[in-house]
């Protein structure tokens, strides 16, 4: 067939249409987000069913109609988050991070979404990963990716952040501001720093005490998220 296009996708939603058919969104890792049509996908005897599951990865054939969705012709397991599905709270939180994701990204958007929901499927995957990590780690990634990193370095004078001194956060200035009963103090922001740089939730959790962090800085990192990114 004449117009196929081979790509490899994770699928981030599924809406049930007619009565064997399934519109699935897919983020792709070279064209970002990708709606099509899987006819039959429903019948227990269709070939597409197995690779189409949530919490995988596929490779994916298909056509692209005349308007914004196209027809899967093809798709074929490459990997099975399978550990995710075990566990109601792990699999609760997968729900969580792809409507999160696809309410953060547009229909074309560059890779660094599919690596960042790769990493966050294989943290969830292993029982060693604590969920506020991954949850936490997440959403600073999310802003990272949208330029709303906050100073960590400086505080809203312009000063240094200092290691023996306690802030709060400016929400505003987008920055610390010193008060000696600050919430903040340099263990906090040092894992901030490793939270908002290219890390994974699997390096986090090598942190000492990373579990308790990622507690208590998690209500502040999605406080951010909620006010920059709208979700």
């Amino acid at each position: 067939m004449n117009g196929q296009v081979r790509t490899n996708g994770i699928v981030l939603s599924r809406v049930d249409y007619g009565e064997a058919d399934r519109i699935i969104t897919f983020l792709t890792d070279d064209a970002g987000k990708l709606t099509v049509i899987a006819k039959g996908v429903r019948r227990s005897k269709s070939k597409l069913a197995g690779a189409v599951e949530l919490f995988s990865v596929s490779e994916l054939m298909y056509v692209q109609g005349r308007g914004t969705m196209g027809t899967l012709v093809s798709a074929r397991l490459t990997r099975h988050y399978g550990n995710i599905v075990k566990n109601v709270d792990r699999t609760m939180a997968g729900y969580d991070l792809l409507k999160l994701l696809y309410k953060s990204i547009e229909d074309a958007s560059e890779d660094t979404y599919y690596t960042l929901l790769d990493h966050a499927l294989t943290a969830l995957d292993s029982a060693d990963i604590s969920l506020a990590i991954i949850r936490t780690w997440f959403s600073a990634q999310l802003l990272r990716i949208a330029g709303h990193t906050p100073n960590l370095t400086n505080a809203v004078d312009g000063a240094r952040l200092l290691p023996d001194a306690r802030y709060d956060f400016d929400f505003e200035a987008v920055a610390f501001k010193p008060n000696v009963e600050g919430a903040f103090g340099a263990n906090e922001i040092k894992f901030l720093r490793l939270m908002f740089a290219e890390s994974t939730p699997k390096l986090l959790a090598n942190v000492e005490g990373s579990g308790t962090y990622a507690d208590a800085l998690e209500p502040f990192v999605t406080t951010l998220r909620h006010d920059y990114l709208r979700v």
